[in-house]
């Protein structure tokens, strides 16, 4: 009996040690207030997770190790993840993220530097965008740890950003963004995944950053995303994966003087000082801009047809970009039927709408000023009509540049980190032992090239799934129904789960057989992460049930309806969930929901897609159909077709995209189609439905001239719509002289070619490029799309380096399709840059590209320096309008 007292008072003792352990542990939430609406919301959000997610994410706080700390930062994170993170990761990988994140803090002297609110939304947070989660913040700390330890703050940030450099350069690639270890095994990607890398990169040293974008530029076309770092009190900017010698300095900052809005998505309940412009229970997004250049309040005032203020009007504030109107900002009026954001100096097209009927109108900072600018709600769907306008962006403004000492000595630091990252690539396999591979296989040498080439860093990964698979029909259909980043970031096992188990409930019968590779067998649904959920749904549904679902793929939609509930607000970073993800969590946006059920038709054995134009979930059954998810399947979508034509007269052919645009009226506002390939002539299907027919022509200062059509087209209907491009006021002048006989150094060509020899009498593109950075990458996947055009022109295209900025890393054969006359040289100490300088009088500061036209007596007709989008439209252009002149 003494024995058992002895055992319990022990028992006690430690209980009560271990209780005041726990109270006397540091919280992580100093604002006591703040941690009690964090723990409100956290048991709000856990009461909600489905039973088959609950486990996997919470038992974490069963752990006897986890300390309180780490318990509140834990509920921080799972009170305000996205749906995403909730459905396709447990608790013991945000465990490891929180003590990763601990670790550094205590590492490093800045660490308790960092005031609470900063550490919290901007070091803790393992999200960046909506990239696929992993381990880097461990990787990465493990491998900068040593390298900035002893630095201060500003320092490591400096050289935070080398080291991504040395990892990751730029080029373009599709929209999802892979994860910081993926991009570090392919060694480049676009803006959004350098600075995804790099944000991931520096919070995994505990210094607090977060990825800025500028939504669209006003500009030019596109966009740009790179990195806000706080060192000692203040926000400062860098360029991701593009180290400077100092804050604050970048290719951008130029363009960044022109932008419209700059936004930042912030986790979680944020009070900081900045500006908001959306303000959510899980999230907000701020708005920088004011660190960069002026801004303006615009206001707004929503009055009715007789004049009446309207109260609750959604009010959309847009840019013209890629031929439509593109929101930066969304917001609703007040009771005064006002609404106001800060915004740059430049015009925004402010779309307002309620009950249907809608109503526009420009706010310039030139005509408005500091008044609101009135829209009247007096328009309504069937309404047609045509308008032009002219849209004007923020004017061009000079930057600083860097010291030219400290420019070269920044210049030979990124030519070595550019043979780190070379001798990493170089790494990867060759044509030579491709082709030995597929000969080995009996395979075709073409396709298994093909194919390993653009796995770059993954190709090992790719190797094993062609050798396991080697024997499959399917082998290289399956291969071409994937994308190329795909290529890069997925493993041999997730693809081959695929492969193996596609096809084994069969196919649904009468199903083409020239679609089952792209619309069955195919992982690759929208834009999410390739993941092994055919094999999980084996486990789930037997072939009973794939058969019913090929008989009646109806079942399946009712089957969607029935179980998954859609919530788009809550998965805020438009991450999309797997579709395991979204089985287990029983919960999911709408796009997620959509991949969700086409990934069950395909388990099934049935063919499904999301349509290219709509992104409408269908399925094939003698035809693809529309699932219809959201209104009891009673909605049709009546078809009718739309042939366009370009107008004979136009400068240069339109495309699409690029020149104009077509979008279909819903709820109370357009919606542009996704249309693809070459469209002239060829007619398109579409919805009947009220439509705008947008076209647009920017000028060189990037001001933009407008026409829209508004029209409606009815069931069986078949419309032809002539694109004529609006007419931009531009006369041609001679800006410069430079002298044609000036011999220019080519690579691989002889000596004492001049520039009159290539331009063959008929003028000479020329362009002074620094190879390694975005805006001369941008060019160059640029003009492709002008190929045929210039091709048929047939003057010179030269891309001139400086010596000063060769890169060995740089490989321009990387740059597919480039005009056939396109050659490439070394400008020698800079002498023709310095002439071309002299000659056009420009503050250039290495603002590169410097892109010039030259007619054949040397007269430079066009000239455009440092990051623009369509500079081949505009080359074409003038190329157009000096053959006129020339037949006058």
């Amino acid at each position: 009996m003494k024995k058992v007292l002895f055992y319990y008072f022990i028992f006690i003792v430690s209980v009560c040690t271990t209780a005041s352990c726990v109270q006397n542990e540091k919280s992580f939430f100093s604002d006591k207030k703040y941690g009690e609406k964090v723990k409100s919301d956290f048991r709000q959000r856990k009461s909600a997770i489905s039973a088959e997610r609950a486990a996997a994410l919470f038992s974490v706080f069963n752990r006897p190790d986890l300390t309180l700390m780490e318990k509140e930062a834990l509920e921080f994170l799972f009170a305000y993840m996205p749906l995403s993170d909730l459905a396709d990761y447990d608790g013991e990988f945000f465990l490891s993220q929180v003590r990763a994140t601990f670790a550094a803090r205590d590492f490093f002297e800045w660490g308790e530097k960092i005031p609470e609110e900063i550490f919290r939304h901007f070091v803790l947070v393992y999200r960046v965008n909506n990239e696929n989660l992993d381990s880097a913040r461990i990787v990465f700390f493990n491998e900068l740890k040593d390298r900035v330890k002893g630095m201060t703050m500003e320092q490591a940030a400096l050289e935070v950003n080398h080291w991504c450099h040395e990892k990751v350069t730029y080029r373009a690639t599709d929209s999802r963004t892979s994860s910081p270890l993926a991009l570090a095994r392919t060694s480049w990607g676009r803006c959004g995944e350098e600075s995804t890398f790099t944000t991931a990169a520096l919070r995994a040293v505990g210094i607090p950053a977060r990825q800025c974008y500028t939504p669209r530029w006003a500009h030019t076309d596109d966009n740009h995303a790179w990195v806000e770092v706080w060192i000692d009190g203040k926000w400062h900017y860098i360029g991701a994966c593009e180290p400077e010698p100092q804050l604050d300095a970048a290719w951008f900052a130029a363009p960044a003087k022109r932008a419209m809005m700059v936004h930042s998505t912030v986790f979680g309940v944020y009070n900081g000082v900045e500006h908001k412009n959306v303000e959510k229970p899980m999230y907000s997004v701020i708005n920088t801009l004011s660190n960069y250049t002026e801004v303006r309040n615009v206001k707004v005032k929503v009055v009715d047809a007789a004049g009446k203020s309207v109260n609750g009007a959604k009010v959309s504030f847009n840019v013209y970009n890629y031929a439509e109107y593109y929101p930066l900002v969304e917001s609703v009026t007040d009771s005064t039927g006002v609404v106001s954001i800060l915004s740059g100096l430049g015009d925004l097209l402010v779309w307002a709408t309620k009950d249907g009927i809608f109503g526009y109108a420009v706010s310039s900072p030139k005509n408005t000023g500091n008044e609101a600018v009135t829209v009247m709600l007096n328009k309504k769907q069937g309404d047609v009509f045509e308008d032009t306008y002219e849209i004007v962006p923020p004017v061009e403004q000079k930057v600083a540049g860097l010291s030219s000492e400290k420019a070269v000595e920044n210049g030979l630091r990124l030519q070595r980190e550019d043979s780190i990252r070379k001798a990493y690539m170089d790494t990867f396999i060759d044509e030579t032992a491709a082709r030995e591979f597929a000969a080995s296989l009996n395979l075709s040498a073409d396709d298994t090239w093909k194919y390993l080439e653009m796995a770059q860093g993954n190709w090992q990964e790719i190797r094993r799934f062609i050798e396991k698979n080697k024997d499959d029909k399917n082998l290289f259909p399956f291969l071409a129904s994937i994308r190329a980043k795909d290529l890069r970031d997925t493993p041999e096992q997730t693809l081959t789960s695929h492969l193996t188990a596609g096809l084994t409930f069969g196919v649904k019968a009468g199903t083409p057989e020239e679609i089952v590779a792209r619309n069955i067998l195919s992982p690759r649904i929208s834009n999410e992460m390739i993941r092994p959920w055919r094999t999980f749904f084996h486990t789930q549904f037997d072939a009973d049930i794939a058969n019913e679902a090929q008989k009646n793929v109806e079942e399946v939609v009712k089957y969607v309806k029935q179980n998954i509930k859609t919530n788009d607000a809550l998965n805020y970073y438009n991450c999309l969930i797997s579709p395991q993800g979204v089985y287990e969590l029983k919960v999911a946006d709408s796009r997620s929901r959509d991949v969700f059920f086409v990934a069950l038709c395909r388990t099934a054995g049935v063919a499904a897609r999301l349509d290219p134009a709509t992104r409408r979930p269908q399925y094939y059954d003698g035809e693809w159909k529309n699932a219809e998810f959201d209104n009891d399947g009673k909605k049709a979508h009546p078809q009718a077709q739309i042939t366009f034509v370009n107008y004979k007269d136009n400068v240069l052919k339109a495309k699409y995209s690029t020149n104009y645009t077509l979008a279909r009226f819903s709820d109370g506002n357009f919606v542009t189609l996704n249309l693809y390939g070459n469209l002239e002539n060829a007619p398109v299907s579409v919805d009947a439905g009220y439509y705008r027919l947008m076209t647009g022509s920017r000028a060189n200062d990037g001001s933009v001239n407008i026409h829209n059509k508004y029209f409606e087209i009815k069931e069986n209907q078949s419309l032809t719509l002539e694109i004529k491009l609006p007419e931009v006021a531009s006369k041609l002048q001679v800006l410069g002289i430079i002298d044609m006989n000036t011999k220019v150094s080519l690579t691989n060509a002889a000596e004492g070619t001049t520039l009159k020899d290539l331009s063959d009498g008929k003028g000479v593109l020329l362009c002074f490029a620094e190879p390694d950075k975005e805006p001369t990458k941008h060019i160059l996947q640029d003009l492709p799309s002008q190929t045929g055009e210039l091709n048929n022109w047939g003057g010179g295209v030269l891309f001139l380096v400086p010596d000063d900025k060769l890169s060995t890393a740089f490989d321009h054969a990387a740059f597919k399709n480039l005009p056939k006359k396109t050659v490439w040289g070394t400008d020698n100490n800079r002498v023709l840059l310095k002439e071309a300088i002299s000659t056009l009088q420009i503050d250039f500061n290495d603002n590169f590209p410097l892109v010039l036209f030259l007619s054949n007596s040397g007269g430079i007709l066009y000239c455009s320096q440092g990051y623009k989008i369509g500079t081949g439209e505009n080359i074409v252009k003038t190329i157009n309008s000096n053959k006129k002149n020339d037949e006058r």
